[in-house]
C-alpha cells in the first residue's frame, strides 16, 4: 500500500485565524417563508415571531403562490407567499428548535384545528439556503426531535440556484432575487464583524 500523506487540518472550526473565527461565531441568517391567505393571520405570525427572534431586517413583497394546489385544501385558494429575515443572527445548530417553535405558532394560530399559514424557517450564508423540514427524503439530513435539513439553494456565479430536488418556486426568478438581497445584507453584517 502506497503512503497516505498527512494534511493540514481545513476544519474552519480549528482556525485560530479571525476571518475563521468569525464565521464561526457571527452566526447564520434566518429566513422564514409564509404561505396564507389571509392577512391578519400573517401579521399575528411577524407579530410572534419578532418577540421570539427580534428584528425584522427584510421583507418581501406578496408573491401569488400558484406552484402548486398543495395547500388549497387546506388554506383555500388565492394563497400568497412572503419571505422575511431577521437582523440578529442564529447558530445552525438552532433550526431544528426553530422550527418546532414554528410549528407551535401554525398550531396556535389555527381556527377549529385547521391551519391558516404555512411557516417554513431556514437559514442563508454565504453558500447555501437551508430549509428545515418534518418531512424525511433521500436528500435531506435528520437533525433532532423529527426536524430534517435540506440544502435547498446554493450560491454560484453571483447567484443562488436550485438543485435536481429544489421545489420549482425555490427556483423561480421572483424566489432567488429575494434570496441574492437577503445574502447581500447578511454579507454586510459579516464585514461589520470582521472590522471589530
Amino acid at each position: 500500500m502506497g503512503r497516505i500523506n498527512k494534511h493540514q487540518p481545513v476544519n474552519p472550526a480549528l482556525s485560530t485565524t479571525k476571518r475563521y473565527y468569525i464565521a464561526r461565531k457571527g452566526g447564520v441568517k434566518l429566513v422564514i417563508g409564509f404561505i396564507f391567505r389571509e392577512e391578519s393571520v400573517l401579521d399575528k405570525a411577524k407579530n410572534i415571531l419578532r418577540k421570539d427572534f427580534g428584528k425584522i431586517d427584510y421583507e418581501s413583497q406578496a408573491l401569488a403562490f400558484t406552484h402548486t394546489d398543495y395547500y388549497e385544501t387546506e388554506f383555500g385558494k388565492n394563497l400568497e407567499r412572503k419571505f422575511i429575515s431577521f437582523e440578529k443572527l442564529i447558530q445552525p445548530q438552532n433550526l431544528a428548535k426553530i422550527k418546532i417553535t414554528t410549528n407551535a405558532i401554525e398550531k396556535k394560530l389555527s381556527r377549529n384545528e385547521m391551519r391558516l399559514i404555512n411557516i417554513d424557517p431556514g437559514y442563508l450564508d454565504m453558500a447555501k439556503l437551508i430549509l428545515a423540514s418534518t418531512k424525511d427524503y433521500k436528500h435531506r439530513i435528520y437533525l433532532d426531535k423529527g426536524i430534517y435539513a435540506e440544502t435547498t439553494l446554493f450560491y454560484q456565479n453571483k447567484s443562488f440556484t436550485g438543485w435536481v430536488w429544489t421545489y420549482p418556486d425555490y427556483k423561480s426568478a421572483d424566489y432567488i432575487r429575494i434570496f441574492n438581497q437577503i445574502r447581500e445584507i447578511y454579507a454586510k453584517q459579516r464585514k461589520k464583524k470582521e472590522a471589530f
